[in-house]
């Protein structure tokens, strides 16, 4: 059985079952059956996909996925919606779900048991731990095709951004630098049981293979400079960098910023993927 519930739906499963949506998981159940279709349209699913979705909540984007695609695992963290999810997905044989923490469970486990080849993630993604799930999926090396997440409005317009602007920052260029963002639609508040107090997006984040990203020979000293760079964003790169990096001799990352024809009085929010890639690479190269 397909089809996402509507406001009155949602609200009287969550009656019936007793269940008083968590601040703390940060549950804002999706009732808008047109926003589900956008979600699974920017996902390009057909019958031959594997979809992992993370917070299936009561099971409505669950059970368009399962209407989609050849197999769902659902992992959800709140055991009191197992029971939930089990009433909501009976009809849908293609459909495990897993009682876990995305953050802390073993993926590669999860692949090697559940998945073979390249996998899909959608997700209504809870707010509070965003982020991270997100830079967990890309950094776990699993075999990722494309992730298709709603998301607080704000954090997708980080992910999304590019130089100069104030949306752009560390997480820009974690993101950017595995795949390519893309930001799907823009949704109200209303849509959802309760209703956040933020507007949120859909970003759809398509995993660049490895052979497509700047070859940076040690990624661990890539985002280190990146954090640096950011972590002061109103010093000069100089400043920022020889704050944050106190292992590098200050004179060395002038060297190196020389070396790499960046200007040493910009600021880090001007500088480039490509351009965060060539430091780190002189410094590995050369200074290191």
């Amino acid at each position: 059985m397909s089809g996402g519930y509507t406001l009155s739906e949602t609200r009287e499963i969550i009656k019936r079952f007793g269940i008083k949506p968590s601040k703390g998981l940060g549950q804002n159940f999706l009732t808008d059956k047109n926003i589900l279709g956008k979600m699974v349209t920017a996902a390009e699913l057909n019958q031959n996909d594997q979809v992992l979705e993370i917070g299936p909540g009561i099971g409505t984007l669950t059970r368009e996925l399962a209407a989609k695609v050849g197999e769902v695992v659902a992992v959800e963290i709140d055991k009191r919606l197992v029971p939930v999810l089990g009433h909501t997905l009976k009809y849908c044989a293609n459909v495990e779900v897993i009682n876990a923490d995305i953050l802390t469970f073993d993926l590669k486990s999860l692949w090697k048991d559940h998945f073979t080849g390249r996998v899909k993630v959608v997700a209504n993604l809870p707010y509070y731990v965003t982020s991270p799930i997100i830079m967990r999926l890309l950094e776990e090396n699993i075999p990722l095709e494309r992730i298709v997440v709603m998301v607080q409005k704000e954090v997708a317009q980080r992910m999304n951004a590019g130089p100069g602007g104030k949306d752009y920052g560390a997480l820009s260029i974690a993101v950017q630098y595995r795949s390519r963002p893309s930001i799907v639609a823009e949704i109200p508040p209303t849509v959802f049981v309760p209703p956040p107090k933020v507007a949120s997006a859909i970003i759809r984040l398509d995993i660049k293979d490895a052979d497509l990203r700047c070859a940076v020979k040690d990624e661990r000293l890539l985002f280190r400079l990146v954090r640096a760079a950011f972590g002061q964003r109103r010093k000069t790169l100089i400043n920022a960098l020889g704050s944050g990096l106190s292992s590098i001799a200050k004179e060395d990352l002038a060297e190196a910023l020389e070396g790499c024809g960046i200007d040493r009085r910009r600021r880090g929010e001007t500088l480039s993927i490509e351009e965060f890639c060539r430091l780190a690479d002189y410094i590995y190269e050369k200074i290191m």
